[in-house]
């Protein structure tokens, strides 16, 4: 393995929470009705996916969907600049690997102009060779694009990276695009790790004990 490439929302920012109250008070302002089986469903989405999906269910008027995310996308950004909630041992995982000769990508279904923020927030900006965003490719994860454009951006071939994810559709798209997957779990019992070739439940704890960077 000669590069790690890491997922954002929930393996260097804990951030869902932040999506899920930064849709609720746009959308819910625009007139849409945000039921649980469908924030389930939009949960892994990309933003412009999510904001097309809660416009076909409960169309609105006043706002254009590009106005509507873009609203969506500064609320988040607000909340990680005012609050944070970076993951516990991030940035000491990250230099770790960059002491053993890791390239270090960042691959997210998440829009470009969030990263930097995150990144920033968490202290580990200059830790990073290559980001990318979902932004850049017809399709998100769990489509393998994502971490193909990673990979070639890194200057690293596919079956040499492996990426940190805490989603299955992440983990599905790194399969598919040839890599190894790290399951990070933060102690989410519910995490399906199926999918896993490791696991790692804390940044914090079990650094040492990931067979990748001994």
């Amino acid at each position: 393995m000669k590069a790690v490439i890491f997922d954002m929302d929930g393996v260097i920012i804990d951030s869902e929470h932040f999506w899920q109250r930064a849709e609720f008070e746009v959308f819910s302002s625009l007139g849409v009705i945000l039921d649980s089986e469908f924030t389930n469903l939009t949960k892994t989405m990309t933003t412009t996916e999510v904001t097309k999906f809660w416009y076909e269910k409960f169309p609105w008027e006043g706002k254009s969907m590009e106005e509507a995310e873009e609203m969506v996308v500064s609320r988040v950004m607000e909340l990680i600049e005012q609050v944070g909630s970076e993951i516990s041992g991030i940035e000491s995982f990250i230099k770790k690997l960059k002491s053993n000769g890791f390239k270090i990508g960042l691959a997210t279904n998440s829009p470009y102009k969030i990263i930097p923020v995150v990144l920033k927030k968490a202290g580990i900006a200059e830790y990073f060779d290559s980001i990318f965003s979902a932004e850049f490719v017809e399709l998100g994860k769990p489509d393998p694009a994502i971490y193909v454009m990673t990979s070639k951006k890194l200057g690293i071939h596919p079956e040499n990276c492996i990426v940190i994810e805490d989603s299955y559709s992440g983990m599905l798209a790194a399969k598919k695009a040839g890599m190894k997957v790290v399951a990070f779990t933060n102690g989410n019992q519910d995490v399906n790790v199926s999918l896993a070739d490791y696991k790692i439940e804390s940044f914090l704890k079990e650094e040492l004990e990931v067979p990748f960077i001994m």
